[in-house]
């Protein structure tokens, strides 16, 4: 989409038509595809054309964008919240006193909001539609191959090289061993059965899928019942110390809901645009107030402080997406929601990355932890980046694979007592 399509000029009654032609033009175009996820690009090819992560649903260019760019920011955010530290640099301590604080503002406040975001965006494509077009059975098929089998792949890896790593004697007191660990953990740490995956970000693929297999139950629900559905569901995110089981990020299931709520009511996504001023700031202020109460309490959080805190990972969404209007006007906003699949190798290569980071740090027997905070982030986006488009150039058929078919440019681990001290994540 061009910088000028988001842009405010002034009116010219010459152009009425140009600007109906170009609104029935887009409005055929994409009411004729199918349905995505907030992370899925569809590399099939149809009347449509190669498929992103909304030009396949009857979204205008503006919301597409939007979208689009969210998924990249969201995620390089959540980049930030896995990070790992060990007890010697917990921000908690304060030893590094105003950059502890900005690690909390980022990692337990601002960016707590990638997942739920994420996960609404998903359940408002997946019937934006209508209930009327939703196909059960085509959905399920889709997604088992765009969601749970990277799920599977990344996460199998991970644990292959974890295997590899302790054989050699390289993630002694950093990983969870998986030969040495019982059934019932080692079926966590690759299916995520009761607890995070070994490649910790990707429980959100589990909770996504499951959230789809839900999908019609939800939907009925909501189009009946959508006022008790939603308060019932928030109840259940918002709960301190809650397990549900059925997913593992409570936030997951509310927020999906929430967005399955908002395509079948058909809400204007841009009615609330004009209060973006006024949304990124209340974000950013509560964000600080959260970020000022956990370094203060934690790393114990009292229950008001885990309420505000699950409270501001939902709520915080429609802040981002306010962000995002004036955002996409920008050179930068327009850059960054073209990177397509990019965004997808990033949310499931990072972690692996971060945490060998992390052993050749403790391997290189350094202590100015600051220091392996900004490197990291500056050194995994260019590695990302640059592999992303070297395995899409040279292994097309593995990258899709990997990817889910998202070809477009554009855990419980063993078991606690097994596990060194030396590795603390946050594992969200």
């Amino acid at each position: 989409m061009s910088q000028d399509r988001t842009t405010v000029t002034k009116w010219d009654p010459r152009s009425l038509l140009l600007h109906c032609h170009i609104f029935f033009r887009e409005f055929a175009l994409t009411s004729a595809c199918g349905l995505e996820s907030a992370l899925i690009e569809n590399g099939r090819k149809g009347r449509c054309g190669p498929k992103g992560v909304t030009d396949n649903v009857n979204v205008d260019a503006n919301v597409s964008s939007r979208i689009n760019l969210m998924r990249i920011v969201l995620i390089s955010g959540i980049v930030f919240v896995h990070i790992p530290f060990d007890a010697a640099s917990s921000p908690y301590d304060g030893t590094y006193g105003a950059f502890d604080w900005v690690r909390i503002f980022l990692t337990e406040a601002l960016f707590r909001v990638g997942v739920p975001c994420l996960s609404a965006i998903s359940g408002y494509l997946l019937f934006r539609s209508g209930q009327e077009n939703f196909s059960y059975r085509k959905t399920v098929r889709t997604k088992a191959q765009t969601v749970f089998l990277p799920f599977l792949l990344w996460n199998c890896a991970f644990i292959a090289a974890i295997i590899l790593a302790t054989s050699v004697g390289v993630g002694d007191g950093y990983l969870p061993d998986p030969l040495r660990a019982s059934g019932r953990d080692l079926m966590t740490q690759v299916l995520a059965v009761e607890d995070f995956p070994a490649n910790v970000p990707l429980y959100f693929l589990r909770d996504l899928f499951v959230c789809i297999l839900l999908s019609p139950i939800l939907a009925w629900l909501i189009s009946r019942a959508p006022i008790l559905t939603l308060t019932a569901l928030l109840v259940i995110a918002l709960v301190p110390e809650l397990s549900i089981y059925i997913v593992l990020k409570r936030s997951i299931l509310f927020s999906f809901s929430l967005g399955i709520f908002i395509a079948l009511k058909q809400f204007d996504l841009k009615a609330l645009d004009r209060f973006a001023p006024v949304g990124v700031f209340l974000l950013l202020a509560a964000s600080a107030l959260l970020a000022t109460a956990i370094f203060f309490t934690g790393p114990s959080l009292p229950d008001w402080v885990q309420f505000f805190r699950n409270a501001l990972a939902i709520v915080g969404a429609l802040g981002f997406w306010l962000l995002s209007a004036p955002l996409i006007k920008t050179q930068l906003g327009q850059r960054l929601s073209k990177t397509g699949s990019l965004s997808f190798w990033i949310f499931c290569a990072h972690y692996p990355l971060l945490v060998f980071l992390w052993i050749l740090w403790g391997k290189a027997d350094l202590s100015f932890y600051p220091l392996f905070f900004v490197l990291s982030f500056a050194l995994l986006f260019p590695f990302l980046t640059l592999s992303n488009g070297l395995c899409r150039k040279n292994f097309p058929r593995l990258y899709a694979i990997l990817t889910g078919g998202r070809t477009k440019r554009s855990p419980t681990p063993a078991s606690p007592q097994d596990v060194s001290r030396k590795l603390v994540t946050q594992q969200r």
